[in-house]
């Protein structure tokens, strides 16, 4: 099977989605699927005229909000409510705990618009949770791989 073409976009304020967004590049192009990141600063619905699949790697900011750079798309994305059924993503969120009530907010309030829009989640979300004490990069690898083979399998049953 050729490598399927994987977009990576990354919603951040202090950095730590990007790095994981690289980590996952990576770990992606060891199982064959060459996955480019995409910063969401400027981005707006047509993106998704790209195809292939999506990975959304955000954090959360404040009360429960997506970061400053993810806030354009977003508001567009709920502006121009575009016809999203074709497209397909991942979901990679970043939080903590501690905060009970906006627990991973910023990539939950994503999941629910693309949902909303048409889009179909490949398998399940990582919610990583910045107070547990462990590596986002190293957790968002491991979740990977069975992640990597959801999404090839849609792939392959959508060819």
């Amino acid at each position: 099977m050729a490598e399927a073409a994987l977009t990576i976009l990354v919603g951040t304020m202090t950095g730590t989605a990007e790095m994981v967004a690289q980590e996952l590049q990576d770990a992606f192009g060891g199982r064959g699927i060459a996955a480019e990141i995409l910063p969401m600063d400027g981005l707006d619905e047509t993106v998704f005229e790209r195809g292939g699949p999506f990975l959304v790697c955000v954090s959360t900011y404040g009360q429960g909000d997506v970061p400053d750079n993810a806030r354009d798309l977003f508001e567009r994305l709920e502006l121009a409510r575009p016809d999203l059924s074709a497209m397909s993503y991942g979901l990679v969120a970043l939080g903590d705990r501690t905060y009970t009530q906006t627990y991973c907010h910023g990539g939950q309030k994503f999941d629910a618009l693309l949902s909303e829009l048409g889009a179909t989640r490949i398998g399940d979300a990582l919610l990583h949770d910045a107070s547990a004490g462990t590596i986002p990069e190293e957790v968002a690898v491991e979740w990977s791989g069975p992640w990597a083979e959801a999404c090839l399998d849609h792939l392959r049953r959508a060819a």
